[in-house]
């Protein structure tokens, strides 16, 4: 099983990549904060099935996985905080905090709410999203907008824990 390491591509938006190229990036993670519990698992639907989120006030969720996102949307709802849409935009002025149902112009996030639809699941959870249309053809992202969508899950984080 490969885990997400860091890569020579992860340089223009990923702190640290530069130092810790082919590392595990939670072990590089742990090294830079301790304090840090540090899970390197694949997060498949099983695995989510199996886990216990219970002691955990907050999820927040960035998975590129569709199937292990619905699982995690289904089964932590309640205490999600998920993101979809930073890849291929350019302005991170566009970011906002919006319900799944209320997200646009994102390709993954109407794939998601089909999905959950054809679930009957009709739940209310916050969503980072970007209003801002995809803007390159290639496969992408831009630190800016990677960047800002951490910074935003992490502000809804703490006004939601204070």
């Amino acid at each position: 099983m490969s885990l997400d390491r860091y890569d020579v591509t992860n340089q223009n938006r990923q702190m640290h990549s530069e130092s810790h190229e082919g590392e595990l990036k939670v072990e590089a993670l742990k090294q830079h904060y301790p304090e840090v519990i540090a899970i390197a698992e694949k997060i498949t639907p099983q695995w989510v099935e199996e886990f216990d989120f219970e002691p955990y006030d907050l999820v927040l969720d960035a998975v590129d996985d569709m199937w292990a996102k619905i699982a995690l949307i289904q089964k932590c709802y309640s205490k999600l905080i998920c993101s979809v849409g930073s890849a291929k935009r350019l302005d991170p002025t566009k970011i906002e905090v919006r319900s799944i149902w209320k997200t646009e112009g994102d390709p993954f996030a109407s794939k998601l709410r089909n999905e959950l639809r054809k679930r009957k699941f009709k739940a209310k959870f916050d969503c980072i999203c970007s209003t801002e249309l995809p803007r390159i053809k290639e496969k992408g992202s831009f630190v800016a907008v990677t960047g800002a969508f951490g910074l935003a899950m992490c502000s809804l984080a703490l006004r939601k824990l204070i």
